[in-house]
């Protein structure tokens, strides 16, 4: 339970950071990036105020020497390889397959979202990594009996489909990408379609790689975009639905089936 804790704090003090790094390179005096992240943004004029933004640019250039000497886990790249199956978030056994698996899982899920979301023409886009070490807690309470079905050596189409649409339901509820802080503007930030047009290629890629033998191609995550992009209206419908997994089971079984 301590060692859950100290993940769930260090979720969190990472989104923290981030968000305090973005605040800095937006204060930079070359930025050209949103006035409404800049740190004196809503200050009024005083005498000295230009040189805030060389103050940020120093900072932030010693911010970036200094992430060159400290280990770190980042992707060199993001495309398909970077999905793991169910099995790998989700393992069996003792509590530090369990921990190792969550690690994973909303490291993963944070550079798929940010990956698929720039793919969409968002620069920078802001998203909390805490928030999918609650979809992973949740995944565990609420869904552990499609959980053990999806994961299972003789797991079925649909029974991959059920797992990844709890996946699915459950980043949609815990909303990882923070409204108002993509950029695009605040129509279209607000909405939830936003949401499942950058969650949903997500959750069907974990269920490519959950059906694939090996290792998945690189070209998953593309392929699990272009398909969602096909049946975004099914799965939107599906998601409005009180019993949302029941219905995006079928839609997600259809589009594994066809791909897989």
């Amino acid at each position: 339970m301590l060692r859950q804790i100290s993940e769930d704090v260090r979720a969190n003090l990472k989104d923290r950071l981030r968000e305090l790094r973005d605040a800095i390179r937006q204060s930079r005096h070359d930025s050209a990036g949103d006035p409404a992240h800049d740190l004196a943004g809503n200050l009024p004029p005083f005498p000295g105020r230009s040189l805030l933004g060389h103050a940020a640019s120093a900072v932030d250039e010693a911010l970036t020497i200094a992430e060159s000497f400290v280990p770190h886990f980042r992707p060199l790249k993001v495309d398909g390889t970077t999905v793991k199956s169910l099995r790998a978030y989700f393992p069996h056994g003792d509590e530090d397959r369990q921990i190792s698996g969550e690690r994973q899982f909303r490291r993963d899920m944070y550079y798929l979202t940010r990956a698929v979301l720039t793919g969409y023409g968002i620069d920078n886009p802001r998203v909390h990594e805490a928030s999918f070490s609650a979809v992973h807690v949740a995944m565990r309470k609420r869904h552990a009996d499609l959980l053990a079905g999806a994961t299972a050596e003789t797991a079925s189409t649909d029974q991959v489909a059920a797992a990844c649409a709890a996946l699915l339901v459950e980043c949609l509820n815990h909303r990882p990408v923070q409204p108002g802080e993509i950029g695009t503007g605040p129509a279209i930030a607000r909405e939830r379609s936003l949401d499942i047009r950058c969650l949903a290629p997500v959750a069907l890629a974990c269920g490519l790689a959950t059906r694939a033998d090996g290792t998945p191609e690189p070209d998953i995550l593309e392929i699990a975009v272009l398909a969602a992009e096909v049946r975004e209206d099914r799965i939107r419908q599906a998601c409005a639905q009180a019993n949302a997994v029941q219905e995006l089971t079928p839609v997600l079984a259809t589009l594994l089936a066809h791909l897989a």
